[in-house]
């Protein structure tokens, strides 16, 4: 099953690594952009880079260094209002940021009429993905639970004393390999958005275009690794992989931006291939991230027993995520 789903990851990013060769197609429609000036777009160009991965690098590691504070603790009721805003950042990049753009993508006029007009693709795209990370889920538990059959669990009723410590380590073998699962099909889905957005800025060659975007993608990426960084947090991983989900965030924007400027004299971003690609591959991207941040984040923290018991805790969580979903939404106005 591990090996199945390393072949199928390895598989993905090797197709996404030819997006940009694909999407470099001759365009049916008229190009949209004014006001080009090579030199001066490719100065914010630079300074996009350099600024994004800062910022993505402090997002994401903000919680996990924050796991060492004994109050930042994933047991402690203020972990519960850091990953709610957490939630409520990836929930708004699912429905405002990415499923917009995929809508945007696949209903363009300058796709054929038949079958892009006649089929609601991102929708049905989106939903067969969140169906997917929900069996991927399902084969992960049942393959741990394979994995414990056969233990024995002993209970001595001699002594009125009931020996539960296998059933213990279970559940929490359980838990932890969730929150890994979490972890990296969260990472998925928010670098295959990523990489095109990182495309799409690289390529373009208006300064007017580009200007107002390195402020809103800095923050966005922050935000955004602010929710992955305390998913990484609570997965325990080695220091080694936990090292290497960090840069692979960090860097796939600045990566698709540099990407981006390689092809910008090829690139055409109303293309049927690229529309049709990116398209396909946001509408992906935002059913993963609106599964898990609605499944696997808010639903499993709020029913949670320690939320359940504490008024001042649901409060907080509620504040927090409405918050979370507010800045991330306010955000879309520029980027």
């Amino acid at each position: 099953m591990k090996e199945f789903q390393k072949n199928d990851l390895l598989s993905f990013f090797c197709i996404l690594l030819l997006l940009p060769a694909l999407a470099s197609a001759k365009c049916t429609c008229d190009a949209e952009e004014e006001g080009g000036n090579r030199s001066e777009a490719l100065k914010y160009k630079l300074g996009a880079i350099a600024s994004i991965l800062v910022a993505g690098a402090i997002g994401v590691c903000i919680p996990i260094i924050g796991k060492t504070i004994p109050s930042l603790q994933p047991e402690k009721p203020i972990f519960f209002i850091i990953k709610a805003f957490a939630a409520g950042v990836i929930l708004a990049t699912g429905f405002i940021h990415v499923l917009p753009d995929a809508f945007e993508r696949l209903t363009s006029p300058c796709l054929k009429e038949n079958p892009w007009a006649n089929f609601p693709f991102t929708g049905f795209v989106a939903m067969m993905a969140a169906i997917g990370t929900l069996m991927n889920h399902v084969n992960g538990d049942e393959e741990k639970v394979g994995e414990h059959e056969g233990h024995v669990h002993v209970h001595t009723h001699g002594t009125h004393g009931h020996s539960h410590g296998s059933l213990d380590t279970n559940s929490a073998e359980s838990q932890l390999l969730r929150h890994r699962v979490i972890s990296k099909v969260l990472e998925l889905g928010i670098v295959v958005h990523s990489v095109i957005i990182g495309i799409s800025l690289g390529a373009s060659e208006s300064p007017a275009t580009v200007r107002p975007l390195v402020a809103a993608l800095t923050f966005h990426q922050f935000f955004e690794g602010m929710g992955l960084g305390g998913c990484i947090a609570q997965a325990r991983e080695s220091q080694l992989t936990t090292i290497i989900m960090v840069l692979f965030f960090s860097l796939t924007t600045p990566v698709g931006i540099g990407i981006g400027i390689g092809i910008s004299s090829r690139y055409e971003e109303n293309s049927p291939t690229a529309l049709i690609l990116e398209g396909l591959f946001d509408a992906a991207s935002a059913g993963i991230l609106i599964y898990m941040a609605l499944v696997d984040l808010l639903a499993a923290d709020f029913m949670n027993p320690k939320m359940q018991k504490n008024i001042k805790l649901q409060v907080g969580a509620n504040v927090s995520l409405l918050f979370g979903a507010g800045c991330m939404s306010l955000i879309a106005k520029w980027a």
